[in-house]
């Protein structure tokens, strides 16, 4: 088998972009704008659902930054946006809350913890509303530990002795590490080998697979590199993968 179908979704799923970081500033602007056509070409609202879950346990200061950074991104690409406020497994399972996100057209799930933020939401009900999202149409970027989370297991490099745990899975046996040319170093020498393929996001840089494409294109300032499980690269800006 190619080992680069590790990357490959299924052709009915919605766009998906892996940020290394800078969700929100207005050097990602184009692309959040772009993930949101993608997603209004697919039927669905230009609009999208902010999920600061991962900040969850960083107190309302940090909460409201999270708030107020993403409502200036919509202010600047001209989409509404809502602030969902999912921060513990209890909002993660409130019906209510699940529902706002039937039926929009961008999901960005942002930084924070990538461990808090894949347990309170794996196996929630807002965790199943956003692979329900993603599988029908719906755009999802994840952005630091939201990237982290996508793929099949969350590395652990950030806690000393920590074991990996489970993520959402739509990259099947794949690892992402954002920050990649600020944490490289601790990143290759501590992330487990607990999946096959292990992938590398630079800074204000995105990996961006759009809707029925089997492409995934580098967008932004940095580099994408194949680390593990692939012949070992680094993809700039602008190049495609083909698989």
């Amino acid at each position: 088998m190619n080992s680069m179908h590790a990357l490959r979704i299924q052709s009915e799923f919605g766009a998906i972009a892996l940020v290394g970081s800078g969700e929100y500033l207005p050097e990602m602007a184009q692309l959040e704008s772009d993930l949101i056509s993608d997603a209004v070409r697919r039927g669905r609202p230009g609009s999208y659902v902010q999920l600061a879950t991962a900040a969850g346990q960083e107190g309302e200061k940090r909460l409201a930054y999270w708030r107020d950074l993403g409502a200036s991104q919509g202010e600047r690409i001209g989409v509404p946006t809502t602030f969902l406020p999912v921060f513990t497994r209890d909002h993660a399972n409130d019906p209510d809350l699940a529902a706002q996100i039937a039926n929009v057209g961008l999901i960005y799930l942002s930084g924070g913890s990538p461990h808090y933020l894949a347990q309170t939401l794996i196996g929630s009900r807002v965790g199943a509303a956003i692979l329900q999202h993603v599988r029908s149409g719906g755009a999802l970027a994840g952005c630091s530990a939201g990237a982290m989370v996508l793929g099949t297991t969350v590395p652990a490099f950030r806690l000393r002795g920590g074991a990996p745990i489970a993520g959402f899975n739509l990259l099947p046996g794949v690892q992402v590490i954002p920050h990649f040319s600020r944490l490289f170093e601790v990143a290759l020498q501590a992330a487990p080998h607990s999946t096959e393929y292990l992938l590398g996001i630079d800074n204000l840089t995105a990996l961006v697979r759009t809707s029925g494409a089997e492409a995934w294109r580098v967008v932004g300032e940095g580099n994408v590199h194949l680390l593990r499980g692939w012949p070992r690269q680094r993809i700039a800006a602008g190049a495609d993968l083909e698989f």
